[in-house]
């Protein structure tokens, strides 16, 4: 035990560890030493008394679980950290719910379902009810579902929400909550739970058992959480169940970093804490570890201009540090050449390694013009957010194998290698062996064992005895023998290494060398010092849920990769990098057009700002282009208005051309922006916020937008205008809208969490539809 661990720490975050009973929200900003916190205040409860059984820790990421547990154990010495129930919302609860999967009807060994997986099977549900997939795109129909489960909807529940399925009809997709019922139907059938259901099955669970709920809320009697503002509906309202008992609940994050909306994630988890818990204590670590005076006043300058956040301000005792380079070109080539060159002068100047810089973006499809750039200087990069060595092709059906063997049931694995490699099971029994299945409603694997009763002959039932005959065998391995056994004799049997090794392609040498490296994984997963709990288990089961519950940032982890580093900005977050390149800065590529057009969707796009330059430690350089081909068509560009928002006096413009910034109200503190024009904020919000098409957007000044037809508000809202509780809302009061003005509200509709109100508005456009959850209404009478 480390006698003098609070000594390491400053005031702020003593007080935080100091902190044993009651709710506590920790606000840690970028760079603030969060995971010392929390860590250390885990090792602080366990060295009062509290027993580890009794500590419940969750993450975003397993590289943050696992991080979190080393300095744990380094702290206490000894074997007993092993003990914490530290992981990610979807690890630990794939773990309660394996206990207790029986009560929902689920075998304990449920397959986990990941995202192409899902996919595959709303595919398949889209044909069967001949509906167009390109109309019903999978990827759409999965996100609708997803976004459902993440706010605790069920098929049930989601065909019967009017706003729900109103939107659906406006959108001209009707069979999605039918899509949804029959999803939910063949995932229960397969024995399978997709990431989300690892979520609502875990909230089902709880309010459905009231002793599964009691025996987990006494047995985690402390809880903490990691990034509370990426939490969605969903696990807020899991973590208030667990929590009620004993209200131990400490939250850590930083609203200023929340940019996940897009996944369901919702800000006012964080904002609202207080509200929440009552008594809850408030400790804000604002003393920033990473950067340099200058990138931190530059993030504190900017993140300033949003509204909805929590009031802190970071400072450092770091060095000033250099100023931070805006950077003009022409292109968007030329601005991909500036990066390599630069990369390559300060790689000489500095003696930085490749991999002490990082290029952010804000989509994916900007990373060409650096690669091309970083190819022609010989400087190695890497790419995050590629294929993961999971999704390759020859992977997923070697582990197809592996889940088969653990789950019959499990549909999307059959059919994948049924007849992989070839064995005499065609495409037509593969679509007679379905229709059985629907028809009797059996699973897949039962029309298999019983191929000779249902009137399979000749060939194709001796390849189908042989395929079941073959699975059983694997089958017989999984109670006396380890994952790597198993998986050794799977890839004999199967003939899969056999068949992968004789292909002499280059292709087919990857191919193998990958599911080389995949027993590799396997082997090393079995022969992993055995710790108490959870990583004793060395079954193929456990290996299973392992690999399929890592996330996008434990499949990159590859820290000791001299490359340069190329990622979206989202990709980023919780990195930090010496040297931080944020390119692509204008608008409507950043903040993107597509998020402009409500105040709480700019102000998610400034926090991705403030993430991008927060994650710089030394130097950080911003670069834009004054044109560059989007869709195939050159469009000009306006510099990102982010750059207006930025102190002057901690900014070098030498490189861009020697223009200054605008201020919002048109001024300049000296020539502009060159040749790249400029237009002050006010100009800027009179145009259209969203392009139209990229041909439009090149045929230079833009005509006046055409007025709009009926009234138009020019409301301004009464000073100190707050919205009022929506449950208090009822036909005849009379409210206020910031938009629209004064209304009389005139009718409600909709489930009693999920009304509308119809509000007519005299002067600000008539009758209108408001969705309460959403819209801000205060009651003036």
């Amino acid at each position: 035990m480390k006698a003098n661990y609070l000594d390491e720490l400053n005031e702020r975050q003593r007080e935080a560890v100091l902190h044993i009973n009651g709710p506590l929200m920790i606000v840690a900003g970028a760079g603030s030493g969060k995971t010392k916190v929390l860590t250390t205040r885990i090792a602080h409860l366990m060295r009062n008394g509290v027993d580890a059984f009794n500590i419940l820790s969750l993450t975003f990421t397993n590289k943050a679980a696992r991080e979190m547990k080393e300095r744990v154990e380094k702290i206490l010495g000894g074997s007993e950290a092993r003990n914490l129930y530290i992981g990610t919302f979807h690890s630990v609860f794939a773990r309660l719910l394996r206990a207790e999967a029986h009560r929902l009807g689920y075998p304990n060994d449920f397959t986990i379902y990941d995202t192409d997986d899902a996919k595959s099977v709303l595919k398949t549900i889209i044909n069967e009810l001949n509906l167009d997939d390109k109309h019903y795109k999978p990827n759409f129909v999965y996100n609708r579902i997803s976004a459902a489960k993440n706010s605790l909807m069920g098929p049930e529940e989601y065909q019967h929400d009017y706003y729900v399925q109103q939107e659906d009809m406006r959108a001209n997709r009707p069979l999605i909550g039918k899509i949804y019922d029959m999803y939910a139907k063949r995932c229960f059938k397969n024995g399978a739970m997709d990431f989300d259901d690892l979520l609502f099955k875990m909230y089902v669970l709880l309010k459905s058992f009231p002793e599964v709920l009691h025996k987990y809320q006494h047995k985690f009697k402390y809880i903490m959480i990691d990034e509370y503002q990426d939490t969605n509906p969903a696990q807020y309202e899991i973590i208030k169940l667990l929590g009620a008992v004993n209200e131990n609940i400490c939250v850590v994050g930083d609203d200023a970093q929340s940019i996940y909306s897009f996944r369901g994630a919702t800000i006012q988890n964080i904002l609202q804490f207080e509200k929440d818990y009552d008594d809850a204590r408030v400790v804000k670590l604002e003393q920033n570890y990473r950067s340099t005076k200058s990138i931190l006043n530059v993030a504190n300058e900017v993140i300033a201009h949003n509204k909805g956040q929590i009031e802190k301000n970071l400072w450092t005792d770091n060095q000033d540090g250099d100023t931070i380079k805006l950077v003009r070109t022409n292109t968007d080539n030329e601005e991909g050449k500036f990066v390599a060159d630069t990369i390559a002068e300060q790689k000489l100047r500095n003696h930085y390694d490749n991999r002490d810089f990082v290029i952010l973006y804000r989509t994916n499809a900007q990373s060409r013009s650096f690669e091309e750039s970083l190819r022609r200087k010989a400087i190695p990069y890497r790419i995050y957010g590629g294929l993961s060595f999971y999704q390759r092709k020859e992977i997923k059906d070697f582990v197809a194998y592996l889940r088969i063997t653990m789950n019959t049931r499990d549909e999307e694995s059959l059919k994948r290698i049924i007849n992989y490699p070839v064995r005499g099971i065609g495409k037509t029994t593969i679509e007679k062996t379905l229709v059985l299945s629907n028809d009797h409603n059996i699973t897949m694997w039962e029309v298999l064992e019983r191929a000779r009763e249902f009137g399979f002959k000749g060939g194709t039932l001796e390849a189908i005895d042989g395929f079941v005959t073959m699975i059983r065998s694997f089958q017989a391995m999984l109670g006396k023998h380890n994952a790597y056994d198993v998986a050794v004799n799977v890839g004999k049997s199967t003939n899969i290494v056999k068949e992968l090794f004789n292909d002499k392609t280059t292709e087919g040498l990857a191919r193998y060398e990958n599911v080389q490296e995949l027993l590799n994984s396997i082997k090393e997963f079995t022969e992993t010092p055995d710790e108490e709990g959870e990583l004793l288990d060395k079954s193929l089961g456990s290996y299973l849920q392992q690999i399929t519950l890592l996330t996008d940032a434990d499949n990159e982890n590859k820290e000791d990769s001299d490359v340069v580093k190329l990622m979206t900005i989202h990709a980023a977050k919780g990195l930090e990098f010496p040297v931080v390149f944020t390119v692509g800065l204008e608008e409507t590529l950043f903040p993107s057009g597509m998020s402009i057009n409500t105040r709480e969707e700019l102000e998610e796009e400034r926090r991705l700002f403030y993430v991008a330059i927060t994650r710089a430690k030394s130097r950080l350089w911003l670069t834009y282009a004054n044109s560059r081909y989007r869709f195939g068509n050159l469009v000009q560009n306006e510099p990102s208005r982010f750059l207006e928002e930025m102190p002057e006096k901690f900014i070098d413009r030498s490189y861009a051309g020697g223009g200054a910034i605008r201020n919002a109200f048109g001024s300049t503190n000296g020539g502009g922006w060159g040749a790249g024009g400029g237009s002050n904020m006010f100009d800027r919000m009179q145009k259209k916020t969203t392009p139209s098409s990229p041909q439009q957007q090149n045929q230079g000044p833009r005509p006046a937008p055409k007025p709009a037809t009926g009234p138009v508000s020019t409301h301004v809202p009464t000073p100190g205008f707050a919205p009022d509780d929506p449950a208090g809302m009822e036909p005849g009061m009379q409210v206020e809208h910031q938009k629209f003005g004064f209304g009389t509200i005139t009718g409600m509709e909709g489930a009693p969490n999920n009304r509308i109100a119809t509000v007519v508005f005299p002067k600000g456009g008539g009758e209108k539809k408001i969705m309460l959850n959403y819209a801000k209404l205060r009651i003036v009478r």
